[in-house]
């Protein structure tokens, strides 16, 4: 049983049923349809791997994702570009972390070639910058259709992808395994689950009996696009130099598949689990993400960042400011809003935003707690270790 049908959980179904054909394999989605949350509101980047810590999981799993992932859409018919993109220091003291990034991406094993402003102009005419690299293995694609295969996949090899089974109980049985009690009343067992809830992977977890070692704090991602007729501005995809303090990449410039440019995202602190937009307040989640140790020490370490976010979010003046590191020619008339999205952030008690992807298991349990970006990416491999230690925790119960 996979409890999720965002993209990790549904390339984790396709791994079982390809690992171990006739394997009765049954996804649990709690929305109308798949990929409704994180992988279907994202800017559709099909990431290199270059920002990542050499042998952790992200890094491993994004350069080996990002290859599977060009050839999974080239198979299937989904559409999909290699543009490569363009990292850009635009002040002087981001220049030695630019030449840091040239050596993590060789580490990583990825070719990178290094720009001076000349050269950036002959990728980007409309963008400035001191120096940049250019990452010739990053591409866009359409992450829900990609969603959509692997359910079609999944369902072909005999599985089933149920869609409105929110999970609001589970029954764990050593030796035995596990029941769940969806809100329609439903009950489904299985001899393992997988808990690939994204937003919400922190409560099933307790759902099971099992005590996560993070909490989940959303953090809101506000895009805007450039109007058409000022899309040329930007050929592919531009990124600033990372803040190696946080995860999150900063404002960045993507020419997505649709020949849109997608701006931003910015990450602010969410009053709900899924709050999509300012005004969206859920008492519960506010409750449970400031009744956490780590969310305090989080925010007593890096208020002054989050600070720059928010004004960021309330104001377009500020957030054009931002976009014109990179694309001085912008005005705030050339922005529009896009739709929001949330990213599932794992927090430690200490305050510490986990960096890695990050998989844990207990009796006839795996939970997926932080997949955030690149998870998209490298969903395929992460299904596939997903389902082998799903599939040792199923050899348990025989």
């Amino acid at each position: 049983m996979v409890v999720g049908g965002g993209i990790v959980g549904l390339a984790t179904a396709y791994a079982l049923t390809r690992s171990r054909p006739g394997t009765r394999v049954v996804v649990l989605e709690k929305e109308p349809a798949p990929a409704r949350h994180q992988t279907g509101r994202n800017s559709g980047v099909i990431h290199s791997g270059v920002y990542y810590r050499p042998g952790s999981l992200k890094a491993r799993y994004a350069v080996r994702g990002a290859a599977e992932m060009v050839k999974f859409c080239a198979e299937h018919g989904i559409t999909h570009r290699v543009t490569g993109k363009l990292i850009v220091a635009t002040e002087r003291d981001e220049l030695p972390r630019l030449h840091a990034l040239v050596q993590r991406g060789r580490e990583n094993g990825i070719p990178v070639r290094e720009l001076g402003p000349a050269q950036i102009a002959e990728y980007e005419p409309h963008v400035a910058g001191l120096a940049a690299i250019h990452v010739g293995t990053t591409g866009v694609c359409d992450y829900g259709a990609v969603a959509g295969e692997l359910v079609r996949l999944v369902t072909a090899a005999g599985g089933e992808v149920r869609c409105g089974a929110e999970v609001t109980a589970v029954d764990r049985r050593p030796g035995v395994g596990v029941a769940v009690r969806t809100a329609a009343g439903e009950v489904v067992r299985a001899r393992a689950l997988v808990n690939c809830a994204g937003l919400h992977c922190d409560r099933v977890a307790r759902l099971a009996g099992d005590a996560p070692p993070v909490r989940i704090v959303p953090f809101r991602g506000e895009y805007h696009e450039l109007v058409p007729v000022r899309s040329g501005l930007v050929r592919g995809l531009v990124y600033p130099v990372p803040d190696p303090a946080f995860p999150f990449l900063g404002v960045h410039l993507t020419r997505g598949v649709d020949g849109s440019v997608h701006v931003g995202p910015n990450a602010v602190p969410a009053l709900a689990r899924e709050g999509y937009r300012r005004s969206t307040v859920r008492p519960r989640d506010l409750a449970g993400t400031l009744g956490h140790p780590g969310v305090w020490r989080l925010a007593r370490r890096h208020w002054r960042y989050g600070a720059g976010e928010v004004r960021r979010s309330l104001s377009k003046a500020a957030f054009t400011e931002a976009v014109r590191r990179l694309l001085p020619g912008v005005g705030e008339d050339d922005l529009v809003p896009a739709p929001a999205g949330v990213r599932a952030q794992a927090v430690g008690p200490d305050g510490t935003l986990v960096d890695d992807f990050l998989i844990t298991e207990a009796p006839h349990t795996v939970h997926v707690l932080n997949a955030p970006s690149p998870a998209a990416t490298a969903s395929l491999p992460i299904g596939r270790e997903v389902a082998r230690r799903a599939l040792a925790a199923l050899d348990t119960v025989r």
